[in-house]
């Protein structure tokens, strides 16, 4: 099954032809990110207008890379348009003016080659992403897995058996880890994106407990929890605070103390994220930890990760770096999978900016 996936959940303009689920035929990402770093974040009018004028361009380039790699500029022929058997989409969760791009995009173009459209939910085409790779597992036979997704909007922790269930067993309560990096690096001065200006800066410190900040451990009780397990939830709002005020009573004399304090921030992020890893696969019958998102690339969550996994005994699955972050593959794969809204409700999906796992 050969499947076009389109991704605009937030300032990536993505498309990407992906067989079998797997087999990643083309992936193809404009970013906006020099778009949105005057002003130190993704400003969402900026977005949506960026993935109209740009989103037309992508689905075209994929599909030529698809079907004539390093063609470059040309024209989309007829037949490789023929060849294609679905068209999947990012339906949610994300920005509402920059979904509606995508949607309506796929929708057209679905209509027009009188394929079935496929509606896909993002954060679950995170944790696919992990099998976008023939070496890797099948993900049929690898669950029951833990997934952790963690990126700029979204951290949460899901127990999944099998491609298609998904259950959210812990997750932020505020700010996603992504976030909160973000957040920090500009009250450093680091520049936006924040996380990887974090982990670059964090990597030249001499130590990463020069500063004491929270862990991340939302109250019992707190109404935000509903089901979910308060060892295995996070929030991230009071270590946000916590910075804000140690800058303002203490402002860093030189680069090697902000190196410091970027370093101790960070790994209060990457402890609170591996703590509840841990927590959740303790006494657990997953046999995987698999990760996505955009902040899995982070250096020191990858080491931990990786000790995480070897002490509970469970495979590690991360995703490829050009895959950790939006990309369309993921979305074309899950969908290859048999997993998403298809049929005519698929035609009838409207975008759901606040979408969870399982929904």
């Amino acid at each position: 099954m050969l499947v076009l996936g389109i991704e605009t959940s937030c300032d990536e303009s993505a498309a990407a032809v992906v067989e079998d689920g797997r087999r990643v035929r083309s992936s193809v990402i404009f970013s906006q990110v020099p778009l949105h770093q005057p002003y130190g974040g993704v400003v969402p009018e900026i977005a949506s207008r960026s993935h109209v004028e740009k989103i037309g361009g992508v689905i075209g380039e994929a599909v030529r890379e698809a079907f004539e790699p390093g063609a470059g500029c040309g024209p989309v022929l007829p037949e490789w348009w023929r060849q294609i058997d679905a068209v999947a989409v990012t339906y949610g969760p994300g920005l509402a003016s920059s979904l509606i791009v995508g949607l309506s995009a796929a929708k057209g173009l679905a209509l027009r080659l009188g394929k079935p459209l496929i509606g896909i939910n993002h954060i679950e085409a995170h944790l696919h992403s992990v099998f976008l790779d023939p070496s890797a597992p099948d993900p049929s036979e690898v669950g029951p897995l833990l997934g952790l997704v963690v990126s700029g909007g979204h951290t949460c922790w899901i127990d999944s058996d099998r491609p298609g269930s998904y259950r959210i067993i812990g997750q932020t309560l505020d700010d996603a880890a992504g976030e909160a990096f973000d957040k920090a690096a500009k009250l450093l001065g680091l520049g936006y994106p924040g996380g990887p200006a974090i982990d670059r800066v964090a990597r030249q410190a001499a130590r990463r407990d020069a500063v004491a900040f929270p862990k991340g451990s939302p109250r019992p009780g707190n109404p935000a929890l509903g089901d979910m397990r308060a060892e295995l939830c996070v929030s991230f709002s009071g270590l946000k605070t916590a910075l804000m005020y140690r800058l303002r009573e203490h402002p860093p004399r030189d680069e090697a103390e902000v190196a410091q304090i970027a370093a101790a921030y960070q790994e209060a992020i990457v402890e609170a994220l591996a703590e509840r890893s841990a927590r959740a696969l303790r006494g657990s019958r997953c046999r995987a930890l698999a990760v996505g998102g955009g902040v899995s690339l982070n250096r020191r969550l990858r080491e931990r990760l990786h000790e995480v996994a070897a002490d509970a005994g469970v495979t590690l699955l991360m995703a490829e770096p050009r895959f950790c972050g939006d990309n369309a593959a993921m979305i074309a794969g899950l969908a290859g999978m048999g997993v998403g809204v298809a049929g005519e409700e698929a035609m009838r999906l409207d975008v759901a900016p606040s979408l969870e796992a399982g929904e």
